[in-house]
């Protein structure tokens, strides 16, 4: 039961000590004290050696130093002298960029190995080179865009969205006979937006509805992304009349309710002006 005499809080165990045989290392701290080479020991021991030979390689230095200086001073050329091999080595900015390079090369070759791309499959905007490269802004005239509709094959294919030119002639869909040659060389924000590629190939987007609008801007930013697709250029736009009317959908269910909407918001827009006279009026009469 000696253990629950102990736990009561009995006689402390006797106190550890090492054996006088195995104190062979000087303790580094303590002056006239040895200590055992047991693993919990060793990185101290370790490092007072390293401390011990950096101080005996820069007193070593420092006479090489003084004799050096002496033969300055009695006229002697005793070339040039050794660096301090104890001096600590400031990082520059040379070993940065070696150390970053290589960290780059690293990463590189690991994504290739593990994903078979060197971005590890990573596919932003700012990863595709044309979009590091200076954009030429090419003036287009209709005319001039047309002559880019995939007929000649010795012609880039070019397209136009909203007035943005972009070059698709590695698209095979645009090629002649492609699902999307309707839109070579031809100008078809209006197409874009509402599906009707036949009847909608205009910059013309009055009356568009917000979804419409959002879709407009989907294709605008698909083809500014995309990776093989590059802009070119603008497009001159010839003016919209304001008396012709909107082109109608395609689809005539959609094409009524374009209408009923537009009828509405036509109202709305008449019902806020005659607010807005007779607000006027009232003023005036003040």
């Amino acid at each position: 039961m000696s253990w629950l005499k102990e736990a009561a809080g009995g006689a402390a165990p006797p106190k550890y000590k090492d054996d006088p045989n195995e104190l062979t290392e000087k303790d580094p701290s303590i002056p006239n004290r040895y200590v055992t080479n047991k693993p919990a020991n060793r990185p101290f021991l370790a490092y007072a050696e390293y401390r011990a030979q950096q101080e005996r390689l820069h007193n070593e230095w420092l006479k090489k130093k003084k004799a050096h200086d002496e033969a300055i001073a009695r006229g002697e050329d005793p070339g040039p002298l050794e660096p301090d091999p104890t001096a600590v080595q400031e990082v520059g900015l040379g070993a940065v960029l070696k150390f970053l390079l290589f960290a780059l090369l690293f990463t590189a070759l690991a994504g290739k190995f593990v994903t078979g791309s060197y971005t590890w499959d990573y596919d932003a905007k700012w990863m595709q080179l044309k979009n590091w490269m200076p954009r030429n802004d090419r003036l287009f005239s209709v005319e001039y865009l047309a002559k880019f509709n995939g007929e000649d094959p010795g012609k880039p294919i070019y397209l136009s969205i909203d007035g943005e030119v972009y070059d698709v002639t590695k698209g095979a869909a645009y090629q002649k006979g492609g699902s999307y040659h309707i839109l070579a060389g031809r100008e078809g924000a209006r197409a874009f937006a509402t599906g009707c590629f036949r009847e909608h190939m205009t910059h013309d987007t009055r009356g568009l509805d917000e979804e419409e609008r959002k879709g407009l801007e989907h294709w605008k930013q698909f083809y500014r992304d995309h990776k093989t697709y590059r802009y070119v250029g603008r497009l001159a736009l010839p003016p919209i009349d304001p008396t012709k009317p909107i082109p109608e959908h395609c689809d005539p269910k959609k094409a009524e309710l374009d209408r009923e909407r537009l009828r509405k918001e036509a109202e709305e827009i008449r019902r806020k002006r005659q607010e807005e006279l007779k607000a006027k009026a009232g003023r005036k009469e003040l």
